[in-house]
């Protein structure tokens, strides 16, 4: 049986129509960069119809810096030779039409056809492939996360309970009337002990759900100066002897249009670390300003201040200072706060001095 010969037109109708079928982009570029043939899925991937890529630079299809850098590439690959994606395969970021940005596999490789040099790019989106990969190191973030949490809780709750279950068997014997001194030392320390307890699940499960993306911002408007005296009201109740919350309002403006929760947990983190490492007797100030749709809150302390070769690693998980070591905490809260003020397009910054204090000032725009 003779065997049927294929015509050119037929190998090159082919050819097209498996290049138009392709699930991958493929897209063909002169020596100058200029794209001479797309197929229908790098029109999918990019958002482009077809004459609007055509006669293009292939820059188009980049975000910055790599379209301003692409022609002086390609000039020095012209003059040298050499390529960094040539004839090998690699990520990088592509631009969309209406701007957003994805990530594909490119392999580009060289070939001359009549007598003319030509590149062609194969792109392999693989957007879904990173957003697995996200989630799953979201996954092993989260497991290290707990688990370093019960490590550490497990340390820090032996402390409290510890003396909430010796104070508890002191009490039963204080029976008399002049035991009242005694029975009120160990109802204050059973008292701090659970504060600190409960600062320990607080820190755990704000930082849980914000790495589970369980925190919005929610905004309302409310009064900075009225939600400042709830949160020192509640303050109160667990400063040490003698110690005072102060506060200042720099009057006129007080309404701001914010997460009225994100700001009180941000409010309270800050007072109970100012409380926590400050002495007996020593003042904490709270500082409040609105203006120009700008909420800013300073946090004044007297207490142990933060020692400067500390002081990069200050906002990190877990992290806590060496004049600290001896004082109950998680190392979350001021990484929490950061977290807080990520999702409210808000900064932080601090000064400090070790043995002279520490002021933080929030600014949160509206």
């Amino acid at each position: 049986m003779p065997i049927k010969s294929t015509s050119r037109s037929d190998l090159e109708s082919r050819y097209q129509a498996i290049i138009d079928n392709a699930v991958d982009g493929i897209i063909t570029i002169d020596e100058r960069g200029v794209i001479e043939s797309v197929n229908p899925s790098t029109l999918r991937l990019f958002g482009y119809p077809m004459d609007e890529l055509i006669g293009e630079n292939v820059s188009i299809l980049m975000p910055e810096p790599d379209r301003s850098s692409h022609d002086r590439y390609m000039n020095k690959y012209h003059a040298t030779g050499r390529g960094n994606i040539i004839g090998k395969g690699r990520e990088v970021i592509g631009r969309r039409k209406d701007g957003s940005l994805f990530p594909f596999l490119l392999s580009i490789s060289e070939l001359i056809l009549e007598n003319k040099k030509i590149f062609t790019g194969i792109i392999h989106d693989i957007s879904e492939l990173r957003e697995v990969k996200d989630a799953l190191a979201r996954e092993r973030d989260l497991s290290e996360l707990k688990s370093r949490f019960v490590t550490m809780a497990s340390h820090e709750f032996r402390t409290p309970l510890s003396t909430i279950l010796s104070s508890v068997s002191l009490i039963s014997r204080y029976n008399g009337t002049k035991d009242e001194d005694k029975r009120i030392k160990h109802v204050n320390r059973i008292k701090s002990s659970v504060n600190n307890l409960t600062g320990i699940l607080n820190d755990f499960l704000s930082l849980s759900r914000l790495e589970e993306g369980r925190i919005t911002n929610d905004p309302t408007e409310f009064s900075i100066n009225d939600l400042s005296s709830e949160v020192i009201d509640e303050m109160n109740g667990i400063l040490k002897e003698n110690q005072q919350i102060q506060h200042f309002h720099e009057l006129p403006e007080e309404m701001v249009f914010l997460d009225k929760n994100l700001i009180r947990n941000i409010m309270i983190n800050l007072i109970s670390n100012a409380i926590k490492y400050s002495h007996e007797g020593q003042k904490i100030q709270i500082n409040t300003k609105v203006e120009n749709k700008l909420l800013t809150l300073e946090v004044k302390d007297q207490g142990i201040g933060i020692p400067e070769e500390d002081q990069v690693y200050l906002f990190s998980r877990f992290f806590r200072a060496h004049n600290a070591a001896n004082i109950p905490g998680t190392g979350l809260g001021l990484n929490i706060i950061k977290k807080y003020l990520d999702i409210l397009r808000g900064n932080v910054d601090f000064v400090s001095k070790q043995a002279m204090g520490t002021t933080f000032i929030v600014q949160i725009p509206f």
